[in-house]
């Protein structure tokens, strides 16, 4: 299983836990992680536009924190003409740049699913030309046997 994580989901864990969805999300985040870790079934991915959206986190505690989650990444997707392209293309589906970028990258990368905590990007999915399923790491791990 190749899953693309996007910035939410490597933030969510570290988010002020004080809803039980938030409690949820980033217990599922981190069993999916783990899996990743200590499965050669799962895998999940870094990429460039990840890399950029973890340098702009601003609290260092957080960042480092953040950091210590994604450095078990196994693959990273580069950033290049074919996944600018895409991203323009998906941009005309009302996603914002580094949405598009994500879904871009992780189509690029041949993941087989995207997650994300992101509501409207999830919604937005639905409507969209998508090569990748998109989910919440939630809905998506109660429907997949561990």
């Amino acid at each position: 299983m190749r899953i693309y994580l996007d910035n939410c989901c490597f933030n969510r864990p570290f988010d002020l836990q004080d809803q039980d969805i938030i409690v949820m999300e980033s217990e599922a985040i981190l069993a999916i992680i783990n899996r990743c870790t200590k499965s050669g079934n799962w895998l999940f991915f870094s990429s460039d536009i990840l890399d950029d959206e973890m340098d702009n986190i601003v609290d260092p505690v957080k960042k480092q924190k953040v950091l210590s989650l994604y450095r078990f990444a196994e693959e990273h997707i580069e950033l290049n003409t074919a996944v600018l392209r895409r991203a323009l293309n998906l941009q005309s589906f009302n996603f914002g740049s580094y949405d598009a970028l994500h879904l871009a990258s992780a189509e690029n990368g041949r993941a087989d699913i995207f997650l994300t905590t992101d509501k409207k990007l999830i919604k937005q999915a639905q409507k969209a030309n998508l090569r990748i399923e998109v989910f919440n790491p939630l809905i998506w791990l109660s429907g997949v046997v561990l």
